[in-house]
């Protein structure tokens, strides 16, 4: 599996056969490198134009948004999980769906933008991840001392923080991937411009790893 950042919480995961698996694409208001992309299957973890911009997306991919388990493909599992964007029920600023996806034999969860911290039942679907993609930056989502609290209680191989600042990029009003990290001291974390991993050798895999700007 190779995963790439395009900054805010879209991702490309790449299997070694070739299957290319977006993750929340953002449209041009978002202060992160613009660029169309090639996908098979798109997840969208809700309707803002921030993470389901499907103009963005080159092909015919097939497009998930819904809760529940699809197989969209052979060999891959997606699973939608209900939550909220914010803290109150939804109210504010709706629904959120978390996915996991399940592929060359690995658990990787998409938070989207998550505001609360799940019902019990999601948290203990969300045991036993390989690779976990949380949103970090506050407004409307998690912030970095919830992140924390979220990944001690879920114990992931590998998180991967998102929807925060870098740099130039990201929203100014929202924190950084830092002050996730100030939360475990215990940990050197990896900053690199992909992820490439596999069942096999994610043991060796850093616990915390910030992924740079893609910019190609």
């Amino acid at each position: 599996m190779l995963i790439t950042y395009h900054g805010h919480s879209e991702f490309l995961l790449e299997t070694e056969v070739g299957l290319r698996m977006l993750t929340d694409p953002f449209d041009p208001s978002v202060p992160w490198p613009y660029r169309e992309t090639q996908a098979d299957l798109v997840t969208c973890s809700h309707g803002h134009n921030d993470h389901a911009h499907l103009e963005k997306v080159q092909g015919k991919p097939i497009v998930l948004r819904e809760t529940g388990t699809h197989t969209p493909m052979p060999g891959v599992r997606v699973t939608g999980y209900p939550s909220f964007h914010d803290d109150q029920g939804g109210t504010k600023r709706g629904s959120n769906v978390i996915f996991v996806y399940e592929v060359e034999s690995l658990r990787i969860a998409h938070l989207g933008d998550l505001g609360a911290r799940p019902e019990q039942e999601v948290l203990k679907a969300l045991q036993g991840l390989d690779i976990l993609l949380i949103p970090v930056g506050g407004t409307y989502t998690l912030d970095a001392e919830q992140a924390a609290a979220l990944v001690r209680d879920l114990r992931p191989r590998v998180t991967i923080p998102m929807h925060h600042r870098q740099g130039e990029h990201g929203f100014p009003n929202i924190g950084t991937a830092e002050e996730l990290l100030s939360h475990f001291p215990e940990h050197t974390p990896a900053r690199q411009p992909l992820l490439r991993v596999t069942k096999g050798d994610i043991g060796e895999a850093p616990p915390l790893v910030v992924l740079e700007v893609c910019q190609g």
